[in-house]
């Protein structure tokens, strides 16, 4: 007889708890139990969650007496060990929670948590004759067999706070309350009809013709109708769905279910993808001389680096040099991960590599439902997935950072485009990690190879591109021999004393607009600042209305006529008078994309215009419908923030304008410069794609500014040498790696003893490391009151243990009672 053994998991929770939990495998279960797999687990006192299976073995907890798992939820894991490992490595670099990475990286449809349902105890005694009005109510609708969830349980005894209610229910051993957990997933589906067997052959069809002639006529155009769409006699009979069949015939449906129930047509269901899927076309990909080149010098880097940057101006053909990538890797048996910085970007890639690939390309990003992100998960995991005679397999996934979290089995190229993006790295909530960097890790684990392309690059990548650390290929010449944009400056400080100004618009500006419109070109502006109008301000006493949970002003936004902030959503009635001093003297000041837009018409009233910004965008195909109708010329201006700005390919756009440069220029950060370089310069990139050489106008107080005079030199170079001297002798990154520790409190006054106390600590154990604690320059956001202190360590092997330090140092620090309610965030590599 073969033993019987106890066996325990260690279950992970997507909780922001430290490690596992062991919990005990019930007996039935030991056979089936495998790491990965989704398990039910009780956690706390009224709470189930599905955790992730990490080990199964056979070692008690040393402490506690192990609690049961309730059941398994897969027959097979659903993540895989490589996975695991990549979690971990998150959670470690970036001082987090791996529970925290575990709810970042599963789909929404795959986290499931325990809801409270009220259920009818079958050993309940007693009379309805003893029961109130309220609790009779409760316990008839509990008899149908239903559980139901507290919000219905309060609808159905129309008592709004239902739990004393239910708890003197309990008490009577009348309900019991259970925690359930529902899974979301349901694969799409979609119903089909088809002969039934016994009218396959055409002499029966004639008999039921002529039966359905005169007794029901109706009956008989369905099925026509299905004759006619199913061809069942020719070649290959087609399949025909049911909506397209009794969609065109009035009162189709019904005879579609008599025609079921006389056993002539019958109906059957089949798996359907939740994407639209197109075939690939068959094209080659030629290079240019200059593409040549790099492809050459990115084979010769991957001989000897697992990381290349392809450092390549701004419409060199780069996308050429992934295509020809992927199909390599692809051929090899290898799997493709694309990754950009928006989801905006996606629209016009995707549009582009699924030329090439086809169904062999899926997509992963956040504006999907959860239906559609599993799906993506399943595929990925399991190989491909079968729909009717058709096996659709990814080999290719394009999304932002959250693609790279998915269950790839063979990975082997990861692609990073415009890798200077800010947007890699994600600020709220944890894990706060930088998608470029864990991308260069999760290669490692796959012996992946990782291309970085940009026509920017990040100063961190490039200085290991400098040092030999990473490989370097470059494209110094446009593509097809199209001209750099030729970029002028317009000094607003002159043309505003001197009254030229068009409302936002310089003259050379204007008139550039002017003569491209004239041209039929199209013109796309810039401007980083969305809304209507950036504050409100009255002109007697200067007052603003700010938010009342953040330390910020609140933003005009005229579309909803709403004062609104852009931190935590508040919004408030534009005032008629100022609430300091009575004036009705209350002028809008500044501008944001909205204006922009609005006062466009009054200049140009024949074109067409249209705004990108997020607010614009918040749809799931928003992008996807400005871009197409700015790529079919039916907008004539784009107005936009910095989306406009990456990697899009527009062929006739004649004349690009940068509204304001020194909002960029004189943010407070020691990335600032480098910043505003990599957008202006991005941005000046949309201009001039086609044979035309395009014009850019950068309008500025301060046209003399050093980043300036490099954007218009198209000089890289010379921004790096500037910008890399002064991280140097302040030490900053690539010369360090900075953690910023954020101190979080609503009360001010415990917040300034706490940073204060956790500095002090900090300074003592990092002497000469540590700057601040300082308040950021919004100190308040969502009622909590925030200090920074900035940690610079060292780039050396000890890296990982002093911030292994620095992390129980803190924990150690939030241990003692007066610190507890201080919430401390870490953020390893701030951007």
């Amino acid at each position: 007889m073969e033993e019987r053994r106890t066996l325990f998991a260690d279950i992970l929770l997507p909780l922001p708890l430290e490690g596992c939990f062991t919990y005990r495998v019930p007996l039935k279960l030991n056979d089936s139990i495998r790491p990965g797999q989704r398990a039910v687990v009780p956690f706390g006192r009224h709470k189930v969650y599905a955790g992730l299976v990490k080990d199964v073995h056979t070692n008690p907890p040393a402490s506690i007496q192990a609690r049961y798992i309730h059941d398994l939820l897969d027959e097979d894991p659903v993540v895989t060990e490589k996975q695991f490992r990549f979690w971990e490595w998150i959670a470690g670099y970036y001082l987090c929670k791996e529970g925290e990475v575990m709810n970042a990286a599963l789909p929404p449809a795959m986290k499931l948590a325990g809801e409270t349902r009220i259920a009818l105890n079958p050993d309940a005694t007693g009379t309805l004759e003893t029961l109130n009005e309220k609790e009779t109510a409760l316990l008839e609708t509990l008899q149908s067999g239903r559980h139901l969830t507290l919000k219905e349980a309060a609808a159905s005894t129309s008592v709004p706070k239902v739990l004393p209610l239910i708890k003197t229910m309990m008490e009577k051993g009348l309900v019991l309350v259970k925690e359930e957990l529902e899974n979301p997933w349901r694969p799409r589906r979609e119903n089909y009809i088809r002969l039934a067997p016994d009218c396959r052959e055409e002499d029966k069809l004639r008999e039921v013709f002529a039966q359905l002639e005169h007794k029901a006529p109706r009956q008989l155009e369905v099925l026509m109708h299905y004759i006619r769409l199913a061809e069942p006699y020719g070649s290959k009979t087609k399949e025909v769905r049911q909506q397209e069949l009794t969609g065109p015939v009035k009162g189709g449906y019904a005879a579609l279910q008599s025609l079921i129930e006389k056993r002539i047509l019958e109906k059957y269901s089949q798996r359907l993808s939740y994407f639209d899927h197109i075939r690939a076309e068959e094209k080659d990909v030629v290079f240019n001389a200059h593409q040549e080149k790099a492809w050459d010098e990115i084979k010769k880097s991957q001989e000897t680096h697992d990381v290349t940057l392809l450092h390549g101006v701004t419409s060199s053909g780069k996308t050429e040099l992934y295509i020809r990538l992927i199909r390599d890797t692809i051929n090899q048996g290898k799997q493709v991960l694309y990754l950009l910085p928006e989801i905006a970007l996606t629209a016009q890639i995707i549009t582009r590599l699924q030329q090439h690939f086809g169904d062999r390309a899926g997509i992963y990003h956040s504006r999907f439902n959860p239906m559609e992100r599993t799906e993506v998960w399943n595929n990925l995991l399991q190989g491909g997935i079968t729909y009717g005679e058709k096996t659709i397999r990814y080999d290719l996934v394009l999304g932002p950072r959250s693609a790279m979290f998915l269950p790839f089995h063979n990975l082997g190229l990861i692609i990073i485009d415009e890798e200077h993006e800010p947007s890699f790295k994600q600020h709220d909530p944890a894990p706060r990690y930088h998608a470029r960097d864990a991308a260069i890790y999760l290669a490692s684990v796959f012996g992946a190879k990782v291309l970085l392309g940009s026509a920017t690059p990040s100063l961190e990548v490039f200085s290991n591109a400098q040092h030999g650390k990473f490989g370097h290929a470059g494209i110094k010449e446009r593509h097809g021999g199209v001209m750099m944009p030729e970029i002028l400056v317009a000094d607003i400080r002159k043309d505003t004393r001197s009254k030229a100004m068009k409302s936002h618009f310089s003259p050379l500006l204007f008139n550039s607009i002017r003569e491209a419109l004239e041209e039929k070109e199209q013109v796309i502006l810039f401007q980083n600042r969305r809304g209507f109008s950036l504050r409100v301000e009255c002109e007697v006493c200067q007052w603003v209305p700010e938010c009342h949970q953040c330390d910020v002003t609140l933003v005009y936004h005229k579309k909803i006529n709403r004062l609104k902030c852009h931190y935590c959503g508040y919004s408030a009635t534009p005032p008629g008078t100022c609430a300091s001093c009575g004036s009705t003297a209350v002028k809008m000041k500044g501008f944001g994309t909205e204006k922009v837009e609005e006062e466009l018409p009054l200049f140009f009233p024949e074109a067409s215009i249209a705004r990108m910004d997020l607010d614009t965008t918040r749809s799931k195909n928003a992008y996807r419908k400005i871009i197409e109708d700015f790529e079919e010329h039916r907008i004539d201006i784009l107005v936009g923030t910095q989306m406009v700005s990456k990697g899009l390919d527009f062929d006739n756009v004649g004349v690009v304008g940068i509204l304001n440069a020194d909002n960029m220029l004189n943010f407070p950060d020691f990335r600032a410069h480098e910043r505003a370089f990599q957008l202006m310069a991005q941005v000046s990139g949309r201009s001039g794609r086609s044979k035309k050489r395009g014009k850019v106008i950068i309008q500025t107080y301060n046209p003399s500014h050093p980043v300036i005079r490099q954007v218009i030199d198209n000089d890289y170079d010379g921004m790096y040498r500037q910008q890399i001297a002064e991280r140097r002798e302040f030490h900053y990154p690539p010369f360090s790696r900075l953690v910023r520790l954020s101190v979080l409190h609503a009360d001010e006054e415990l917040l300034n003893h706490a940073a204060e106390e956790l500095g002090q600590r900090l300074k003592g154990r990092f002497p000469g490391k540590i700057l601040g604690p300082e308040y950021p320059v919004i100190a308040r956001i969502r009622n909590h009151y925030i200090k920074n202190i900035l940690v610079k360590l060292d780039r050396s092997p000890s890296l990982r243990e002093e911030k292994q330090q620095l992390r129980q140092l803190v924990r150690d620090f939030q241990s003692e009672h007066r610190w507890k309610p201080v919430r401390v965030i870490f953020n390893v590599d701030p951007v």
